[in-house]
């Protein structure tokens, strides 16, 4: 038998064709003829993709989009989605950040809760709007998807008089829901509602900051202070824009932006910028709040929500143990008095067993601060053991930004922000040494990573600060292979894999933000 030079290039391309494919786990999806041909222009198909990832529900918010989607990830569907616009009728819909509850079969049915912001938030991002007064937003909207489509159940806000818009988590008891706000520096507790029974509130805590240094702005946290916290009572009257500190929240990588006069509002000399409440999902006991500009994370008790210890991980700190002292000064109220603030920080998060809590230090020293945290009769005794960073990072930026824990706890993914125009980043840690181990280049603007319950996927969202580039990408978890883009216009600004245990709670939007 003779074989012609056309014969002979069409098998080596067929060869090269199926060696690709079988790299990619697709050479067993050759079509039933067989051919290379058909290979190479029958297969692989967006299916063969999408099998890869295996039946997970991708539940994402568009922020300036208005909107909320959940993607079947296994087959490229968007289940259900809805727009607050024509839903909750709210004008200008800034939907910001969500956390959703653990199902058994989400394809059936689960529920989330996602907030909105309002006000002057709409004008952060410098996006041409013929707008002039926007909504009060401060909406907090728990809602279901029921196998078919999307409901509102409640918005909590009017439920409870409480309308907050920064980071919600889930309680690792499925039961109840935290949501913080960084304009008014209040986090909310819930008990979730059954059904369209409304929620109600658990605990309501307050912060303040009250400068050493009133007379100059600029000195007003770094010359330290005294934090009060203290439990707010019922009848609550918070909802929209009542009882802002200041005009918008602080943007990423913008907490220098209250020092240096850039954020206007009526107590902005006051501010804490609190940025979420995070649980210790495997012992349950304490959960932190993390304060942007005051650098520190607030641990409280969550059977009695009392504050138990506050940690700061500047390493300017040391000889103060990483602790500032609290104490008691009235019924549901607390001070801690700080001779300095060295650093802001910003997200906080626990690794699943608890043990290890991390908080981010941002804009002057850009490090990730590792706590033990495994002492659970006293946190006062949490100590730094590990600061994560790069000799390259100066300045502001990069700015450590959202986190999040793979099941086993081995690794954790940061993003990694700077402002627009630039690339961001994941970096890939770790945690037995502490050490990046890689950097991945992803897009403009990149927000919160969640990993997949069986830990083999890691989904993030890029937003381009809400105008240019946007959508959402996937890094295999295994050898943090960048996998690519998956196409969206919607500006997410947070995403979550709705967990379907307790246990992938402990990975979901519970102990990390």
């Amino acid at each position: 038998m003779t074989i012609s030079r056309r014969d002979l290039f069409k098998g080596a391309v067929a060869g090269a064709a199926i060696g690709g494919l079988s790299k990619l786990g697709l050479g067993n999806k050759i079509s039933s003829s067989g051919t290379a041909e058909a290979a190479m222009f029958g297969d692989p198909t967006l299916f063969d993709v999408y099998k890869q990832f295996g039946k997970f529900i991708h539940l994402v918010p568009g922020k300036y989009g208005g909107g909320v989607g959940a993607y079947d990830m296994s087959t490229g569907h968007c289940l259900a989605w809805m727009n607050m616009s024509i839903w909750a009728g709210n004008k200008t819909p800034i939907v910001h950040h969500l956390a959703a509850f653990a199902s058994p079969d989400p394809y059936k049915e689960f529920e989330w809760v996602v907030n909105s912001q309002g006000g002057k938030n709409l004008f952060i991002y410098g996006v041409t709007t013929p707008v002039k007064d926007p909504s009060d937003g401060f909406n907090i909207w728990r809602c279901n998807y029921d196998g078919t489509k999307m409901n509102i159940l409640e918005d909590v806000a009017e439920s409870t008089g409480i309308g907050l818009g920064v980071h919600v988590t889930i309680a690792p008891d499925n039961e109840r829901f935290a949501v913080a706000d960084g304009q008014k520096d209040i986090i909310g507790v819930f008990k979730k509602g059954h059904g369209t029974q409304p929620s109600t509130v658990e605990a309501a805590i307050m912060f303040d900051w009250e400068p050493n240094n009133m007379t100059d702005l600029a000195r007003a946290w770094v010359d330290g202070g005294t934090l009060t916290i203290k439990k707010l009572k019922p009848p609550y009257d918070l909802k929209g824009t009542k009882g802002i500190k200041i005009d918008w929240e602080l943007v990423p990588g913008g907490e220098l932006f209250a020092e240096q006069g850039k954020v206007p509002g009526p107590r902005l000399k006051n501010l804490c910028a609190l940025d979420s409440l995070c649980w210790d999902p495997f012992n349950k006991k304490y959960a932190v709040a993390a304060l942007r500009v005051i650098g520190c994370g607030v641990v409280f008790d969550t059977t009695t929500f009392e504050p138990k210890a506050v940690c700061v991980g500047s390493v300017k700190h040391k000889d103060q143990g990483y602790q500032v002292p609290l104490t008691k000064v009235g019924d549901g109220e607390w001070t801690a008095k700080f001779k300095n603030v060295p650093t802001p920080a910003h997200q906080a998060g626990f690794n699943p067993t608890g043990d290890r809590f991390v908080l981010m230090n941002n804009a002057r020293e850009n490090e990730m601060a590792v706590f033990d945290s495994s002492n659970q009769k006293d946190p006062t005794q949490w100590r730094r053991i590990a600061g994560v960073g790069d000799p390259s990072w100066r300045g502001v930026y990069p700015n450590p930004f959202h986190m999040a824990f793979t099941p086993d706890g081995k690794k954790l993914y940061v993003t990694l922000w700077w402002p627009s125009p630039s690339m961001n980043s994941i970096a890939v840690v770790d945690t037995k040494t502490w050490k990046i181990t890689k950097v991945i280049d992803i897009g403009p603007d990149t927000h919160t990573i969640a990993v997949t319950g069986d830990g083999k996927w890691l989904f993030g969202v890029y937003s381009g600060y809400q105008k240019t580039k946007s959508g959402t990408y996937v890094v295999r978890v295994k050898d943090d292979k960048f996998y690519g883009y998956l196409p969206s216009p919607y500006g997410h600004h947070d995403n979550v894999i709705v967990p379907r245990s307790i246990k992938e709670l402990a990975t979901s939007r519970c102990p990390t933000t």
